[in-house]
């Protein structure tokens, strides 16, 4: 697969395809002529290790970039694609080599997912003085000129203002100029917990086993970054278009219906890919863009038309790809490249050595992180609720933990990972992207999950041996940051109960000081 010969000799355009960009109707790719343009893609080892990227994160680009790779020729286009194993630097130095070999009349790419990636790649381009042509990515339902318009002099712009926008703009879950089923959000009705059964029977969603070219690829991954944090174990995503159109009709059929009711739960020993619960299973093919979001947005509509789902389940998922992706993709484009260092409440310690092997005594976090370093995969409650509650409670580094949340995920990719940890998870924007910080003791875990009760610590415990560490920096927290608070119209009630706290509070400071010293005095293992 590397660098294979090519038909074509007097090359007008290098089209540029990046591992986050694997859609053919792209619009880097509308326009390209087999006969005089050649297709560029590179697995780099820098794109690997910039972050300590979780082995299940890095075969997945790597096997889907190599699955798309075999369809471009398939269809008759010529492809220069350089393995990892080819050793060839950077993406920028990569390309620049290629450019001077080439010498092509222009570089053609979709708008890059990532600030970086985008400039890096554009200096080696204007260095090499080749034209460069960065086209607008319209995998995307709402441009960037479009949200940069809508957001104009907003004071407190708002994920929910914008969605509803968008309801109106495109048409879906309206009637006659109204809501479907009479509101605009069924958020309240889909906070939902499983009962003490737990989730119930259900179908296991879809299987992908690997493939040959999946399979080359965990072996290459296996042998060269061995060191890097997770597991291949149970390796089992949909990488490709046709696999991908599988998993969405699987989702359709099989869990849309009761999404919506409860996807904020959590429970603890599910067997992978049961983990998932009535998850949809489609961020990372969205993301690597093997679906358009408007193909996912019309068949969970056009479930609820059949009467085969309930508009609280088909809202609260056309919410996510429709609102929130899209408005999180906004954001960071408004706001790159300052965002990744914003830190509104200046917190400074380094990120806890459990992130990166999962061994505490804390049920949740023992859960949710073994469950993301065995699959690569948790679901929005566990990652905001669990893993970035309590970093945001300890008081780690947002960068810190947006460095983690892109490490570790499969779906990660920085235009949508960074926003939502930053702003949403660990409210280092000052209240831009969420009005509040989410902050819950441990009580609301008790109440979405089952994890307390394998657990020694008692969520209503702030202090003593069996106290919760999510109740103890919960009160801390709020202790900490009383003044910023105090008259936040929708943090008011929760800081003025800190009121019937006082006598307590120096034993739950002290509590939370031993926490933190006792869970970041080790260095992360391993890694760079």
């Amino acid at each position: 697969m590397s660098s294979s010969p090519m038909a074509v000799t007097d090359v007008r355009r290098l089209i540029v395809v990046l591992g986050d960009q694997l859609d053919l109707g792209s619009t880097a790719l509308r326009d390209v002529d087999p006969r005089r343009d050649v297709v560029w893609m590179c697995e780099s080892a820098d794109e690997a290790t910039a972050v300590w990227s979780h082995q299940a994160r890095i075969a997945v680009f790597l096997a889907a970039m190599r699955h798309f790779a075999e369809d471009l020729r398939a269809r008759g286009l010529s492809v220069r694609y350089h393995r990892t194993e080819d050793e060839r630097g950077s993406l920028a130095q990569a390309l620049a080599a290629d450019l001077d070999e080439l010498r092509p009349g222009s570089v053609v790419v979709t708008q890059p997912g990532e600030y970086r990636v985008e400039q890096t790649l554009r200096e080696a381009v204007e260095a090499a003085g080749v034209e460069w042509d960065c086209r607008e990515d319209e995998h995307f339902l709402c441009s960037a000129a479009d949200f940069a318009e809508w957001i104009g002099g907003r004071k407190q712009p708002r994920m929910e203002h914008f969605y509803r926008w968008m309801r109106r703009r495109t048409g879906w879950l309206m009637e006659a100029g109204e809501p479907v089923g009479g509101r605009w959000n069924f958020d309240a009705d889909n906070r939902g917990a499983f009962t003490e059964d737990g989730p119930g029977l259900r179908p296991d969603p879809r299987s992908f086993p690997p493939d040959p070219t999946t399979q080359e690829v965990l072996d290459l991954v296996a042998r060269r970054y061995g060191d890097h944090p997770g597991s291949l174990a149970s390796f089992d995503w949909p990488l490709t278009r046709e696999d991908a159109l599988l998993a969405l009709a699987d989702f359709v059929d099989h869990r849309l219906a009761r999404f919506g009711e409860v996807q904020d739960a959590m429970w603890s020993g599910e067997p992978w890919p049961a983990a998932l619960l009535f998850h949809s299973r489609l961020s990372v093919a969205l993301n690597l863009k093997l679906l358009d979001p408007r193909e996912v947005i019309d068949a969970v509509v056009e479930a609820h038309v059949a009467g085969r789902a309930p508009i609280g389940s088909v809202e609260g998922f056309v919410r996510q790809v429709l609102g929130w992706r899209e408005y999180v993709r906004g954001l960071y484009w408004q706001r790159m490249p300052e965002f990744v260092d914003a830190n509104a409440l200046d917190a400074q310690l380094p990120l806890p050595e459990l992130y990166w092997t999962g061994e505490t005594e804390f049920a949740c976090l023992r859960e949710t992180v073994g469950e993301t370093l065995r699959h690569g995969y948790a679901h929005h409650i566990q990652r905001l609720m669990v893993t970035g509650l309590f970093g945001l409670l300890l008081g780690v580094s947002p960068r810190a933990m947006h460095e983690w949340y892109l490490a570790v995920y499969v779906d990660a990719v920085e235009w949508v990972e960074l926003p939502n940890t930053i702003g949403m998870s660990q409210y280092a924007d000052g209240g831009v992207l969420g009005s509040k910080p989410y902050v819950a003791s441990g009580a609301y875990i008790d109440r979405m999950s089952d994890y307390c009760s394998g657990c020694p610590r008692r969520p209503d415990r702030a202090t003593g041996d069996d106290a919760c560490p999510f109740t103890t920096l919960y009160w801390d927290f709020l202790d900490r940051h009383r003044s910023r608070f105090a008259e936040h119209p929708r943090m008011t009630l929760q800081v003025r109960n800190l009121d019937r706290r006082e006598d307590d509070l120096p034993a739950i400071r002290a509590a939370a000081a031993e926490l933190r010293e006792r869970l970041v005095s080790r260095p992360r293992p391993g890694g760079m």
